[in-house]
């Protein structure tokens, strides 16, 4: 993508705007199912501005242009955009609408309803001076040209020694929830839960292995996928089970007619404004509530829980190959170099499929933005006597994966600052991981436990705690999480949740330690049920950089412990001196 050609697009677009009586657009960077990953069809943004960041929105008028972000973005907004076009802006604390709102005048602005979220929606409606106009065709898609095509890949089967459930099975217990509710259908407008119900999988989008489409359940469990059924395998009606039919995309609205008269479950985290407004035009009773696929599919079954616990082994061990590699050939790599790296060993194993999410491969000051990404040939390259930070994940069919270690990359020892940094963070995801909480606590309950220690230095995170994590799907998955917003979903056996605290200092340094955990039912020692913590990675955490002075004699011992369990579980998994290497990171601390 040329300036030039974004130029000659822009006035296309302001032209055919106008001429429909419009003084702008409001493109956010998503598509039709308000995911995190977009096909390359959906980055309408990139192609609109340049700017290539996964979160952002624009906003264009007749004589002026805006693109939103937030501040893992400010110095790529810099970078991409044409500045005699667009203005970077603060997508946070409501920065689109103060921008719109200081032009001190009446607009009159389009939107494609199909990629508005209810949140996005509600917040420019509020305002006094501005009309939303939902646009039939979006503006965009009219001016690109050379649009790709959307995906059209074909659908993957999920064996049930990979799911545990049949499709059959899930539907009816789905079915079951809608007839308890008084509901006559329920949109599944989430792929991950549509994957997840029909157990399938695809390739429509990167990072997350889903098929682009749309679904309709009613009580009695039988579901219509929106998906070509030329997409799919010559095995498929067997697999599916009986009440599962197929629509081309294109038959949606009319499907929806059926629908005439009828409550609909639509969950408006995933369903976008489109849906309630073609729902209300045609007569139908549209309510929001949650999908109710997401906590089913949140509370893992022992088949897929066995197949976490498999697959992390695996990829605990090309993590630790990774570290050793670093710590002995990393120094004058680039960080998109060593990240590469990474991938390959992953790729060694035959049951990898593709990476959760791009690699987090950060030296020195760059591990203090928390979702950096490195970008070949402007990245960063490794040098002595800092630390390196890596975060990453894989998809494999027996689970999803996602692991941070922070190291330090000699000779020197690290000062004092990083150490008692490192070891504050670590003192909070013990905390986490030891954990022993009551049925029924949501995440937020659990977090300041892994922001005590900093808390007591005057430090803290900006983040949250801990993400849920998907069975071979997406890698930040709700409804549980851990972290400081008061979201109401209790923890519950089965989930798997991420469990990583950390602490950044802008310019200098960060620091992110992560395992992912399972939900389960804790030994009983009184009257009332708890519940508690199983660690699934296996990686030596850097001894180089913990004090034992700051650690109880409870925490040492779980250091030693994890560290026990991690040679035990993964030495087996390595060969020569990276066998030797991790046999002596995960050496019992000196106290």
């Amino acid at each position: 993508m040329t300036l030039s050609a974004s130029r000659d697009s822009i006035r296309h677009i302001r032209a055919q705007l106008s001429a429909e009586g419009l003084d702008g657009f409001i493109l956010p960077r998503g598509d039709e199912f308000l995911g995190e990953y977009v096909a390359p069809y959906a980055e309408r943004l990139a192609w609109l501005t340049g700017f290539t960041g996964s979160a952002g929105l624009a906003i264009l008028l007749q004589d002026e242009g805006a693109v939103f972000s937030d501040g893992r973005y400010t110095e790529q907004l810099r970078n991409q955009l044409d500045p005699s076009i667009w203005s970077a802006q603060s997508l946070v604390a409501g920065g689109p609408q103060k921008w719109v709102a200081a032009r001190q005048k009446p607009l009159k602005l389009g939107y494609d309803p199909r990629l508005t979220s209810k949140a996005l929606f509600k917040n420019f409606d509020a305002m006094s001076s501005v009309t939303l106009v939902p646009c039939a065709q979006n503006p965009i898609d009219a001016a690109w040209v050379t649009q790709p095509e959307k995906p059209d890949g074909k659908v993957q089967l999920l064996d049930r020694q990979f799911s545990g459930q049949n499709s059959l099975q899930k539907r009816t217990h789905i079915g079951q929830i809608l007839a308890e509710h008084g509901h006559d259908a329920a949109m599944i407008t989430d792929p991950t839960c549509l994957a997840w119900l029909l157990n399938m999988r695809g390739d429509d989008v990167p990072y997350t292995p889903v098929v682009l489409g749309f679904g309709r359940i009613t009580p009695d469990g039988a579901v219509t996928a929106f998906i070509d059924e030329a997409r799919l395998p010559e095995n498929a009606a067997a697999h599916f089970g009986p009440g599962v039919t197929f629509a081309p995309p294109e038959a949606l609205p009319q499907s929806l007619e059926n629908l005439r008269g009828k409550i609909v479950r639509l969950d408006p985290e995933s369903a976008s404004v489109w849906f309630r407004q073609h729902l209300d035009a045609i007569g139908a009773k549209p309510v929001h509530d949650a999908d109710p696929c997401h906590l089913l599919k949140a509370q893992k079954n022992d088949v897929e829980l066995d197949g976490a616990r498999r697959i992390q082994r695996i990829d605990s061990a090309a993590l630790c190959k990774f570290l050793h590699f670093v710590t002995g050939s990393g120094v004058g790599r680039r960080e998109s170099e060593l990240a590469d790296h990474l991938l390959r060993f992953r790729s060694g194993s035959a049951e990898f499929r593709e990476e959760s999410f791009p690699a987090i491969s950060a030296a020195g000051p760059n591990a203090a933005l928390p979702h950096y990404r490195a970008i070949e040939g402007q990245d960063r390259e490794l040098t002595a006597n800092q630390i390196y930070l890596i975060d990453s994940g894989g998809q494999y069919e027996a689970g999803t994966t996602d692991v941070t270690r922070t190291i330090w990359i000699g000779p020197n020892a690290p000062d004092d600052a990083i150490c008692d940094a490192f070891t504050r963070v670590l003192k909070g995801h013990i905390a986490i991981a030891r954990a022993i909480f009551p049925v029924g606590s949501p995440g937020y309950r659990l977090d300041p436990l892994a922001r005590y220690a900093l808390w007591q230095a005057g430090l803290d995170y900006d983040h949250g705690t801990g993400h849920g994590v998907g069975s071979y799907l997406s890698v930040h998955e709700g409804p549980q999480n851990i972290g400081a917003a008061p979201r109401p979903t209790p923890l519950m056996p089965g989930m798997i949740v991420s469990n990583e605290p950390g602490y950044y200092e802008p310019g200098h340094f960060g620091i992110r330690s992560e395992n992912l955990l399972i939900v389960k039912v804790a030994p009983r020692t009184g009257p009332r049920e708890f519940l508690t913590f199983e660690t699934l990675n296996y990686a030596p955490f850097d001894r180089k950089m913990i004090r034992p002075a700051l650690l109880s004699t409870e925490e040492i011992d779980w250091i030693n412990a994890y560290h026990a369990k991690t040679r035990a579980e993964i030495s087996p998994l390595l060969e020569g001196d990276a066998r030797a290497w991790l046999m002596e990171a995960c050496a019992p601390l000196n106290c």
